[in-house]
Parts: structure tokens; C-alpha cells; sequence
């Protein structure tokens, strides 16, 4: 049995519920088809399986996202303007 490595990224405040949950390839960034896993573990072979998955996580590593409040770029009104200075000819 081959291991497969994923990020999983959950984000309830995601706009789309497709977006909430998300598993990735670490180095594709590509979604994985799990049937397709599955269907290789089988070696493609014409029929109807019934299956068992056994499906064992381990965190090996976690970032938490820390939310950040929007904040607007605006220039800085007690900094004077650059000028460079002229050289009298």
C-alpha cells in the first residue's frame, strides 16, 4: 500500500461550498479524483467491487490561518515629498 499525501485546506467562510473543504496535491496544487484512486487500487479491471476503504489521517503538519483585518493603503500625510536638490550651474 502506497501512501498519498494532500493538503487539506477548510475554510467555512469560503463564497462557494465547493471551497469550504479542500484537498489538494502538495505539488500540483491539483484536486485528487479519489475514484480514480481507488479505481488503480483495483488495477482498472472491468466489474462491480463491493470495497472497503480504510481511511487513516495523520496530521503531519498544521498552519492556522490567522484572520486579518482589511486595511487600506493610504500614504502617509506627515512624510514630506522626496526633492532632490539643484545644482546651481
Amino acid at each position: 500500500m502506497m501512501n498519498q499525501y494532500y493538503i487539506l485546506q477548510l475554510d467555512p467562510q469560503a463564497a462557494h461550498e465547493w471551497d469550504r473543504c479542500v484537498l489538494k496535491n502538495p505539488m500540483t496544487g491539483a484536486r485528487p479524483d479519489l475514484t480514480e484512486v481507488v479505481a488503480r487500487a483495483i488495477e482498472g479491471q472491468q466489474g462491480s467491487y463491493l470495497i472497503r476503504v480504510n481511511l487513516q489521517i495523520e496530521v503531519l503538519e498544521q498552519n492556522l490561518a490567522v484572520p486579518s483585518p482589511n486595511r487600506e493603503l493610504t500614504p502617509e500625510k506627515h512624510l514630506a515629498p522626496i526633492v532632490s536638490p539643484r545644482i546651481a550651474s
